[in-house]
């Protein structure tokens, strides 16, 4: 087979943004909301994956108070996952605040309908149609499936998808949100099992193209805030974080401590063996791995500084909210020796 010239592909570390002229005299005037489409607003532009190592009621607290949401997995019965949402609406709710912002997982066969009417009935403010190939016929089936059931005015939220097409067909097929990504995350083995994906942020950079009405939650390999600001000035309309938030006192699971004091938390790939074999009972094809991540306390103060680092990010460019920052950013591609040049590295510094 002849093989036409093939296209590069960027990842985060591929590129740096332009610092610009500011007028902002305060970081505290730049806003982090974003509007996701369809009644969903988020003051905090950070969306907690669906897995059982980061999602549950405690993150979901926390991420909505903050102005986030997580979404509560799919990986248990209906009944449980319903009490997951119904605990961090109540637990809130006599915190003082408001209603938050809180998803429900849903797949794309079997009980889903049914689970998707108990996740709203709970106080899910909205549905996330979980698969790691979005791209699919189960999907079109499943969104109009749901469509039909729940209406129109139910924010729902699909994916994975990794390219324009794809974000197209799911927005077409009844999705107002989509998550872009495929195989980039830290605990994700798909791009090594499958040979399939494209980089992160070229995913975003692709998938911002749609002239749909959709927005892009850019998921996978976000490691930092500039990360997220990247993500952002490539067209991401929020992202959606595991790693990041994992090993914290709201995500599920012991912390545990070795012999020399070390502590730590388990994190895993909801495609690993280890998950598949406690959702199921067994696996099939597996594309994730399980690991420990050092414990890390409150996710309130990560979540502070995230914040922080969006804030500043929109601010060297001169931008007051995420839609200025995507019309006004400038990309640039670095080699390697500027990689190296921007990280951190006196620890490496031989005096």
């Amino acid at each position: 087979m002849t093989w036409p010239k093939l296209d590069e592909a960027l990842s985060y570390d591929d590129v740096l943004l332009i610092p610009q002229y500011s007028d902002i005299r305060s970081r505290t005037e730049v806003s982090t909301t974003t509007d996701l489409g369809n009644g969903l607003v988020l003051r905090l532009p950070i969306i907690a994956s669906p897995m059982d190592t980061i999602s549950e009621s405690a993150m979901a607290i926390s991420l909505g108070i903050a102005g986030g949401a997580a979404i509560i997995h799919r990986y248990n019965g209906i009944e449980m996952q319903s009490r997951m949402v119904s605990l961090a609406q109540e637990v809130s709710n006599q915190k003082g605040h408001d209603p938050i912002n809180i998803g429900g997982a849903v797949g794309i066969s079997g009980d889903f309908i049914e689970r998707a009417k108990t996740l709203l009935e709970s106080g899910a403010t909205f549905l996330c149609v979980d698969v790691a190939h979005g791209h699919h016929i189960l999907m079109e089936e499943a969104l109009a499936g749901l469509r039909d059931a729940i209406g129109n005015d139910v924010h729902i939220m699909a994916g994975n998808v990794a390219t324009l097409e794809g974000i197209n067909d799911l927005a077409d097929w009844g999705a107002d949100s989509v998550r872009c990504n495929i195989g980039g995350g830290s605990i994700c083995s798909t791009r090594v099992q499958t040979g399939h994906g494209v980089p992160g942020l070229q995913t975003v950079i692709d998938c911002s193209k749609t002239d749909r009405k959709v927005t892009v939650i850019a998921d996978g390999g976000i490691r930092n805030s500039g990360d997220m600001v990247k993500a952002f000035a490539a067209g991401a309309d929020a992202v959606m974080c595991g790693s990041l938030l994992a090993g914290t006192d709201e995500s599920p699971g012991k912390v545990m401590e070795d012999a020399n004091g070390y502590r730590w938390k388990n994190y895993r790939g909801m495609a690993s063996k280890e998950a598949q074999v406690n959702w199921r009972g067994n696996y099939s094809s597996y594309e994730g791995v399980s690991a420990r991540v050092p414990y890390r306390g409150s996710v309130v103060k990560i979540l502070e500084d995230l914040e922080r680092g969006i804030r500043s990010g929109l601010s060297y460019s001169g931008a007051r909210s995420i839609a200025e920052f995507q019309s006004v950013a400038k990309m640039l591609r670095q080699t390697s020796a500027g990689m190296g040049e921007s990280k951190t590295h006196i620890l490496g510094r031989q005096w």
